[in-house]
């Protein structure tokens, strides 16, 4: 089962995904960074889905308010019924 706590790293990044990011020939900042951007694009989809636009037509509020809503979702029904589990 997995905790909380490892529920972002499997939600963004799969096993393979983080596989190849290991074998790619970079320092540890680069695979960090690799990491983060692959899981970015992973929530920046999701975030445009719900908002029903093109990643690329998504804006800085709408970005903000997503992560308000979701904030608030977890601070109200906990953390399991938020998106992110942080």
């Amino acid at each position: 089962m997995d905790s909380p706590q490892q529920q972002p790293s499997t939600q963004f990044l799969t096993l393979e995904e983080s596989a190849k990011v290991d074998a790619a020939l970079l320092s540890s900042p680069e695979k960090f960074l690799t990491r983060l951007t692959i899981s970015s694009l992973k929530l920046l989809k999701h975030i445009a889905q719900e908002y029903n636009v093109a990643v690329e037509n998504l804006t800085v509020p709408q970005i903000i308010d997503w992560f308000e809503k979701d904030g608030k979702i977890r601070r109200e029904q906990g953390i399991d019924a938020s998106y992110l589990k942080w």
